[in-house]
């Protein structure tokens, strides 16, 4: 799911592979393995949809599959799945609907529940998208910064090239807006040529270009 995300956009193979996990979850009885099947069932859809290959009128499939997994983990007791669905939940309401006052108390939940019991990635998310809050809605720039730069660190503690060049660029979005200018387009330069040494797709290396090209041509 994560290559066809950042590289090479076919999710047949994921998808197919989640589908199958979640029949063999659910014909042997195993809870925890269906409630995975079923997040991952989401975020790829979720992953879809930011690449346009699906309407917001699909987001209400997505988010069924995310509360049917946060039932489940729920009622196993679950915290870190807990965290990860509640995250998926959030997603919804505030990508794909815009509606950031539905998905605080998910990203809120969660990022207690991650920082208690997530890994690395799960808290990165989460701390990112709380910052994306409150650079975007509630307009607290140093709020804003806080979250995206722990974001940021947690995924360079990961090491996972792909998610890299979305944290560091987000930092530098936010840097730009809290006037920080110079330390914004060094981290939006640092986020392209991080995104080109991972091999991610040109539609990420495209935006990230035309953004830091617009950066630049403003005084």
């Amino acid at each position: 799911m994560l290559e066809a995300a950042f590289r090479t956009g076919d999710y047949d193979e994921a998808k197919q592979s989640f589908q199958q996990l979640l029949a063999r979850a659910r014909a042997d009885g195993d809870r925890a393995l269906e409630a995975a099947a079923l997040d991952r069932l989401g975020m790829l859809m979720h992953f879809q949809a930011l690449e346009g290959d699906l309407t917001k009128a699909d987001s209400a499939a997505e988010e069924a599959l995310f509360q049917q997994a946060l039932a489940i983990r729920r009622e196993l007791g679950d915290p870190a799945g807990t965290a990860e669905s509640l995250f998926g939940v959030g997603l919804v309401h505030q990508v794909l609907r815009e509606d950031w006052d539905a998905a605080m108390p998910y990203y809120t939940e969660a990022l207690d529940l991650a920082e208690k019991h997530g890994d690395l990635l799960l808290r990165s998310e989460v701390h990112r998208h709380v910052g994306f809050y409150y650079a975007m809605s509630d307009l607290q720039s140093d709020k804003a910064l806080e979250h995206l730069r722990i974001s940021h660190e947690l995924r360079a503690e990961l090491g996972d090239s792909r998610w890299i060049p979305g944290g560091t660029i987000a930092l530098g979005i936010a840097e730009l807006a809290d006037g920080l200018r110079e330390q914004g387009l060094a981290h939006v330069r640092e986020a392209v040529r991080q995104a080109r040494e991972a091999g991610l797709s040109e539609r990420r290396i495209e935006w990230m270009e035309q953004f830091l090209r617009n950066a630049e041509s403003e005084r």
